[in-house]
């Protein structure tokens, strides 16, 4: 008989800490939709809410009628993660949409088609197939069940179609099929949007039709591929769309509308929210009689209370649903707090006689002498205990100077406050960079006004002075913004297009000659990564006399400029929503703005190097070396350190391997020796077998 040997190798509760990161470091608020992997659940906690709106689902599922909810809680209460367990709850009763926030109002309905769209083209859980497949699937099923035995032909086709092979005639026959099982009554613009759904089925297709459906401003060629005659490039056009996609609903599972992070959106002249645009979308959905929609407005109790006396009375009233997230009882916490915990107690034997240890009941009671607490309250406190503890676990340990390094020496005590707050600022602007990197595969998926704002953020960051948005006037106000040249007294205007069609850059062109004629700018730059047209093009041809031999520049952008200023855009709506922690600290947007600057971390942005805010250095990043580039991946394991005082090397190396899956093992571990030769990070056992060795901080002071 072979003898276990599991329980005497395995180490005790209190090697594992020493070894293991802090279970409760916090990262910045995301969009549900975004969380594939959501931390672990207690499913008592806002079961009474999932419960509701699980009630209010099988409502519309039941007479297809549209619904708003009002789901409100205080900063930490837990909204975005309800979102997404409410989205891995019911994932097979509704397609889940998520809608950023609005930057402008008069924008909004084309803003909400292309986050519908954006959030359909993804695969739910469990399945291969994106959401917008499936919803045309389930509405052709639909409608096949519904039609008359001597329709035997419809029936057929509808069976046979995603194995189509006559393209031609199936396309027309499938455009007959939805006239007339669907109507083209309140349907928009009914035979182009029905031939562009049957786009959706040819692979060579699909992601045109995609592209038109968000409202993309296609070339001449790819109308004529897709057979439509124009683009969705204004209001009136992506209201028309949305209000068909409720049609199609009406015949399908519903489609679960989310607006989040609201504290982001459109600012009135006041600088209060612009919440008014919102229910007014609302309104026009109601007004409409649009079906299959389930429509969710999270937000802060305390932004409701300040602004839901700005929105109509009338438009108030078809939100009547109001579903409060409260804080959690004592019992609730405690199991929130064990379920982190959990993976580490699983490694260590004997297990803590507490699920919650090095935490008690005795504290969580003194911290929250109410016995409630809203979830990050209670994870913050956990973080906090955990942390502390584990330093305990070091204090016989006295600091040490890198002049007297041997292998003999003691551990160093931690780094102050300001180190472990640029360390974990940095760490998380990597773990969003990584977001923003696996999300925006290509600059023209975001829309041009949504690049304008993101630079206009990182523009504030810089300390740049008078930017001001809407350079341009009409149509092209949002695609630009001017400021002050830094050092000098000069105004810079900048406009960003990436739209295809040369009719639209020619009357953007046409705008820009205006503003120079005007002498509303010095320097007039042009970011476009685009084509700019042949040269017998019109749109082209004032594009030459606009930027050849002129102090005015084209700058072509790089991907990777565009994730750096969605990642310092993301981290900007988690401080508006108060949801933004460095250390255990709720940050602002002037402790946001104050760490950009200290880190310098906007300076590797070549467009931010192009436009003169920053200085080219070698520190710029290009598209082809972000794989090659070693110095993120070594600046990622010495703030790592820094955060966690002390930690196992195999856990820093696993980690590491965890954020940059395409980086070797090896020249993790070469890395690491290297930090520990510029005498930045300690081995503290080097002569112990590798799944023993300790990483540490050298103290420098």
């Amino acid at each position: 008989m072979v003898q276990d040997t599991r329980d005497i190798t395995m180490p005790t509760i209190d090697e594992v800490i020493k070894k293991s990161l802090n279970p409760f470091d916090n990262s910045a608020a995301r969009n549900f939709w975004e969380e594939q992997d959501l931390p672990p659940t207690v499913e008592s906690i806002h079961q009474k809410q999932l419960t509701q709106i699980k009630s209010v689902l099988a409502e519309v599922i039941q007479d297809h009628q549209t619904r708003t909810i009002i789901l409100y809680g205080d900063v930490g209460s837990g909204k975005t993660h309800f979102l997404g367990q409410l989205k891995q709850n019911l994932n097979d009763q509704a397609f889940f949409v998520y809608i950023e926030p609005f930057s402008q109002s008069d924008h909004i309905w084309r803003h909400i088609l292309r986050n519908a769209v954006d959030s359909l083209v993804n695969a739910p859980a469990g399945q291969t197939e994106s959401q917008l497949i499936l919803w045309l699937k389930s509405c052709l099923s639909t409608i096949r069940k519904g039609l008359k035995s001597d329709q035997q032909r419809l029936v057929d086709t509808i069976k046979s179609f995603f194995g189509k092979t006559d393209a031609v005639r199936d396309r027309q026959l499938f455009i007959d099929i939805l006239k007339k099982t669907i109507g083209t009554t309140g349907i928009y613009n009914a035979h182009e949007f029905f031939g562009v759904l049957y786009d959706l089925t040819n692979p060579d297709l699909y992601s045109l039709a995609c592209e038109w459906l968000k409202g993309d401003d296609l070339d001449e060629e790819s109308l004529k591929k897709l057979k439509v005659k124009q683009s969705i490039d204004d209001e009136d056009k992506a209201r028309g769309i949305l209000g068909n996609f409720s049609k199609i609903s009406a015949k399908t599972q519903p489609i679960v509308l989310c607006f989040d992070q609201l504290d982001s959106i459109a600012r009135l002249s006041d600088g209060s929210i612009d919440i008014q645009a919102l229910f007014s979308v609302n309104s026009t959905i109601y007004n409409g009689n649009w079906k299959g929609f389930l429509i969710i407005i999270s937000i802060r109790t305390d932004t409701w209370n300040k602004n839901y006396k700005r929105v109509q009375p009338a438009d108030l009233d078809r939100a009547s649903i109001r579903i409060p997230l409260k804080r959690i009882t004592l019992e609730e916490a405690e199991a929130l707090l064990a379920t982190r915990l959990y993976p580490l107690y699983n490694q260590a034997k004997p297990q803590p006689v507490s699920p919650i240890y090095p935490l008690t009941q005795q504290i969580l009671e003194k911290k929250f002498p109410s016995r409630k607490a809203s979830p990050r309250k209670a994870l913050d406190l956990g973080r906090f205990i955990f942390q502390d503890y584990k330093k305990s676990l070091f204090s016989d340990l006295q600091p040490i100077h890198p002049k007297r390094l041997t292998h003999e020496d003691p551990v160093p005590k931690p780094k102050p406050p300001e180190q472990i707050d640029q360390a974990e600022f940095q760490l998380l602007w990597q773990q969003e960079y990584k977001t923003s990197q696996e999300k925006i595969t290509k600059i023209s998926l975001l829309a041009a006004i949504d690049l304008m704002r993101m630079l206009e953020q990182a523009l504030t960051a810089l300390q740049v002075q008078e930017v001001k948005p809407k350079l341009l006037s009409g149509r092209y106000a949002g695609y630009s913004l001017s400021y002050l040249q830094p050092g000098k007294r000069e105004r810079v205007g900048v406009v960003w297009t990436e739209e295809p069609n040369m009719t639209s850059f020619f009357n953007m062109m046409n705008a820009c000659q205006k503003v120079i004629q005007q002498n509303l700018c010095q320097t007039l730059y042009l970011i476009r990564h685009g084509g700019v047209g042949k040269a017998t093009l019109a749109g082209n041809q004032i594009y030459r006399q606009i930027f050849t031999e002129t102090n005015h520049l084209h700058i072509k952008p790089t991907l990777s400029s565009v994730h750096d200023l969605a990642t310092y855009n993301s981290l900007v709506k988690a401080v508006e929503a108060n949801e933004l922690e460095i250390a255990g600290k709720t940050i602002s947007l002037k402790e946001l703005e104050a760490l950009t600057c200290d880190s310098q971390i906007l300076h590797k942005c070549t467009l931010l190097q192009n436009l003169g805010i920053v200085a080219s250095s070698d520190k710029g990043r290009t598209n082809s070396d972000d794989k090659n580039d070693l110095q993120p991946v070594k600046e990622f394991l010495f703030n790592l350190v820094v955060t966690q005082s002390y930690m196992g090397v195999p856990t820093l190396v696993q980690r590491a391997k965890t954020q940059f899956q395409s980086v070797q093992e090896l020249d993790i571990h070469k890395l690491i020796q290297q930090l520990c030769q510029e005498q930045k990070t300690q081995i503290i056992d080097p002569k112990a077998k590798l799944q023993d060795q300790l990483i540490c901080l050298v103290n420098k002071n």
